[in-house]
């Protein structure tokens, strides 16, 4: 018996539903993203999209977690654990040197807005960083951009790597206590930790990477730093998902420079800044011009970082690197 024309467009239609959902689903599939430290005031973007309903916005179910070392939350990014991360553009240089495809989709900080800090009780020996020989230098983790930026700062002042010690400290509180007590004699961290501590007079400002004057004085040129990085097959696969992330991201870097630090504050949640709310909006102040105001990559940054990592890195060099797949502005909306 030959089946109905009913039984035929039925089955027809099943089948193209059965086809469909695995699409239906990848659209608002979860997609993770892990942050390198989600209450530093550089990475202020990620939870300021999720608080102001962007990702929402834009169709997407964004999970943000935390992990204090972007050295980590890099290598759970290359062990597909997560989808995207927060963390510092030279990652992307540094994974190509080792063979891994990595690219950042929307760039928040043209600056590190990073800090090298020294300690009150050192201060008085430790005035640049040609003093840092026989010293020990908090980094967030080995291997973490501060762990870059600090080599290539003391580099810079003829101090090799092997005259000084590097102490992985993490940030914020577990940073301050190693100040405190004397672990390390300097260290590199961001905002609000820099400006709690500059209250409290247990450190001085060493080498300042907040503006873009600092940065260029420092590192000869802009340094993006801060951004969305994932794995280049990832958003190969996923078009639609990295545009509508990186557009989400671009519209969070309009907002920040069209809003006030206290009305950015007002977002955040309390214990970003604890009992000093007042501490916090100087500290995003001091922050703000260091950000993007369209999440794109900017002129010249990537050839600086290229500079900066190859000064003391084997592997990577001009030759061995090519910056065009360390970095897109292809998923972002056209400028007007």
């Amino acid at each position: 018996m030959r089946p109905s024309r009913r039984t035929l467009l039925t089955a027809a239609l099943c089948t193209a539903l059965a086809a469909a959902a695995p699409l239906a689903q990848a659209a608002d599939a979860p997609i993770t993203i892990m942050v390198g430290g989600i209450n530093k005031i550089i990475y202020l973007p990620a939870k300021l999209t999720e608080a102001l309903g962007y990702f929402k916005d834009a169709g997407l179910n964004v999970e943000l977690q935390s992990q204090p070392a972007g050295v980590d939350a890099e290598n759970q990014l290359i062990a597909g654990a997560v989808q995207g991360v927060v963390g510092f553009y030279d990652h992307t240089i540094d994974l190509q040197s080792k063979g891994k495809e990595v690219q950042a989709i929307a760039v928040f900080c043209k600056v590190p807005g990073e800090v090298e800090l020294v300690s009150t009780k050192a201060a008085p020996t430790f005035k640049s960083m040609a003093d840092a020989k026989g010293k020990t230098l908090g980094v967030t983790g080995l291997g973490s951009s501060t762990d870059f930026l600090t080599r290539y700062l003391a580099d810079r002042q003829g101090v090799a790597s092997k005259d000084y010690s590097l102490l992985p400290v993490g940030a914020g509180n577990s940073f301050i206590a190693a100040i405190k007590q004397d672990r390390i004699q300097a260290g590199m961290t961001t905002e609000p930790t820099v400006s709690q501590m500059l209250k409290t007079g247990d450190a001085q400002v060493l080498v300042d990477l907040r503006t873009e004057e600092g940065t260029k004085a420092a590192l000869g040129g802009l340094y993006p730093a801060a951004s969305l990085y994932v794995q280049n097959t990832w958003a190969e696969a996923h078009k639609e998902q990295a545009s509508r992330l990186a557009q989400a991201f671009a519209r969070t870097m309009a907002y920040i420079h069209t809003h006030t630090a206290e009305q950015i504050a007002e977002l955040v949640p309390r214990d970003y800044y604890g009992s000093d709310k007042a501490l916090y909006v100087q500290a995003l102040k001091s922050s703000l011009p260091m950000f993007t105001s369209d999440a794109r990559m900017p002129a010249g940054g990537p050839e600086t970082v290229l500079k900066v990592l190859a000064t003391y890195k084997p592997l990577v060099k001009s030759k061995n690197i090519d910056l065009s797949k360390t970095y897109t502005n292809a998923y972002l909306a056209a400028p007007k």
